[in-house]
C-alpha cells in the first residue's frame, strides 16, 4: 500500500456490496485506497483501529456489532476518522444517530457511485486541507522552539523595561516554559570594552569574548533556570530561577579572569516583587556595578570578603583588614569614602538583604535566617531587621512590610 494515500474500510455483512462500492469508486484518482474490508463491525473496528484507517464506509445492519455501535466506538479511538454510512435504512431515527455521532454523510442503498465519489471528493478535500494545516502548525511549533532563546532574550529585555504587564508576563513564562514565578535572582556583567594601554578591540573580537563571559557563567550556574540576554546598554542581564550560592557570582569574576584576563564585574540583587516590578530590581543591579568599576581594586576586595563571609557572626573589620593584608583604618576610610558608608553599615545592609530574601524564598525559621546571616540569637536578629526594615521578621514574612 502506498503510504500518501488515505485508507478506507468498507463494512458491510454483504460480499457484493463490498464489491460493488470497491469497483465502482475510482480510488487512485482520490488519492484513496481500500486498505480493508469487513463483514461485521467487531471486525472492522480491529482492522480500522490496527491500520489506522482514514475513512470509513459502513452499513447500519450488520452481525456481532451493527453499524452504529462501531461508529461510536471509531468517534472515540480513531476521532479524526471520516464516516460515511451506507444502509437500506432511511429511517428518521437512524438518520438522527449519524448526524450526533457526527458522521460526513449518510447514503441510501442502492449506492449512486456518483453521489459516492462526489462524498468521497469532498472527504478527500478535507483530509488534505487538514494534513496540510497540521504540517503548518508543525512546521510552525518547530520554528518556535528552534527560536525559544531567541523569544526568551526578547521577552526579557522587555520585561526588565517593564514595558508588560503582569498579565501579560504570565502568559510569556507559560508560552516560553519558563517557571511561573518570578526570578529569585537578578544579575548583571559588565566589562571594560577598552583597557588602559590596549587597542580599540575588533567588533568581531569583542562579540566573541562576550559569548565567551556568557558561556562562562551559563557553566558556573549550571542546574538552575536561567536565561541570559543583553541589554540596550550591551550590559549582559541574567534572570535566575532559584537561589544559588552567593559565592558563584564572585566566581564568574574570577573565572573570567582566569580564562580570559579581562576584568569584570558582576552584581546580584534579589528580586521578591510582582512580576511587573522586576525592571526596578534590574535598575538597582545595573547601577550598582556601573558604580563598582569606579571602586578601587581594594573595596571590591572587600566587598567579595563580605559577600563570601557574612554569615560569620566574629566577623570584624579587623578580620577583613587581616585577609586584605591593609590596616583597619585605611579600609575603614575607603569603604566610607567609596561606598559612602561605614563597615558596620554596609555589613548591615549585605546581612539584611540576604535576610529579605530567606523570608520571603524558604520556610526557614527566623532563628535558622539568624544564623545564616551571622547573628549569634533571633533577639539580635530581630532588633536589627526591624530597625533597618521597619517591622519584625515574622511581620515581613506575612506581608506587613506592604500594607
Amino acid at each position: 500500500m502506498d503510504a500518501a494515500m488515505w485508507k478506507v474500510l468498507i463494512a458491510d455483512d454483504e460480499a457484493i456490496i463490498r464489491w460493488g462500492i470497491r469497483d465502482s469508486v475510482k480510488w487512485e484518482a482520490l488519492d484513496m485506497e481500500v486498505a480493508a474490508e469487513a463483514e461485521d463491525g467487531e471486525e472492522a473496528l480491529e482492522l480500522a483501529v490496527a491500520l489506522g484507517i482514514d475513512v470509513l464506509l459502513v452499513d447500519l445492519s450488520m452481525p456481532i456489532m451493527n453499524g452504529l455501535t462501531l461508529v461510536k466506538h471509531i468517534r472515540e479511538q480513531l476521532p479524526e476518522c471520516r464516516i460515511v454510512i451506507i444502509t437500506g435504512h432511511d429511517e428518521f431515527a437512524y438518520a438522527q444517530e449519524a448526524i450526533r455521532l457526527s458522521v460526513d454523510d449518510y447514503i441510501l442503498k442502492p449506492t449512486n457511485p456518483e453521489q459516492l465519489t462526489q462524498v468521497l471528493t469532498r472527504i478527500r478535500d478535507d483530509l488534505t486541507n487538514s494534513k496540510q494545516q497540521q504540517q503548518h502548525l508543525e512546521h510552525a511549533s518547530k520554528q518556535i522552539t528552534r527560536n525559544f532563546p531567541l523569544l526568551r532574550e526578547r521577552f526579557c529585555l522587555e520585561w526588565i523595561k517593564g514595558q508588560l504587564t503582569e498579565e501579560e508576563v504570565e502568559e510569556q513564562l507559560r508560552f516560553l516554559m519558563l517557571p511561573d514565578a518570578a526570578p529569585q535572582i537578578v544579575g548583571v556583567i559588565r566589562w571594560p570594552e577598552t583597557i588602559t594601554g590596549a587597542p580599540l578591540m575588533p567588533e568581531k573580537e569583542r562579540q566573541l569574548f562576550r559569548f565567551a563571559i556568557e558561556n562562562i557563567a551559563a557553566e558556573l550556574l549550571e542546574g538552575y533556570e536561567k536565561v541570559l540576554f543583553r541589554d540596550e546598554a550591551g550590559l549582559t542581564v541574567i534572570l535566575i530561577w532559584g537561589e544559588p550560592p552567593d559565592r558563584v557570582f564572585p566566581e564568574i569574576e574570577e573565572a573570567v579572569r582566569s580564562h580570559l584576563k579581562l576584568p569584570v564585574q558582576v552584581q546580584a540583587e534579589a528580586f521578591n516583587g510582582s512580576l511587573d516590578k522586576l525592571g526596578e530590581t534590574y535598575e538597582i543591579a545595573k547601577s550598582a556595578v556601573y558604580r563598582d568599576m569606579t571602586l578601587s581594586p581594594l573595596v571590591r576586595r572587600a566587598k567579595q570578603y563580605l559577600l563570601e563571609h557574612y554569615g560569620d557572626s566574629e566577623l570584624t573589620l579587623e578580620a577583613v583588614a587581616d585577609a586584605l593584608q591593609a590596616s583597619p583604618v585605611y579600609v575603614s576610610r575607603l569603604l566610607k569614602q567609596e561606598l559612602g558608608m561605614t563597615f558596620v553599615s554596609y555589613l548591615t545592609q549585605l546581612r539584611m538583604k540576604k535576610a529579605v530574601q530567606l523570608l520571603s524564598g524558604t520556610e526557614l525559621s527566623i532563628n535558622e535566617i539568624a544564623e545564616r546571616v551571622g547573628y549569634d540569637t533571633q533577639h539580635y536578629f530581630s532588633t536589627a531587621f526591624k530597625k533597618v526594615n521597619g517591622v519584625s521578621p515574622n511581620q515581613y514574612r506575612k506581608g506587613g512590610a506592604f500594607d
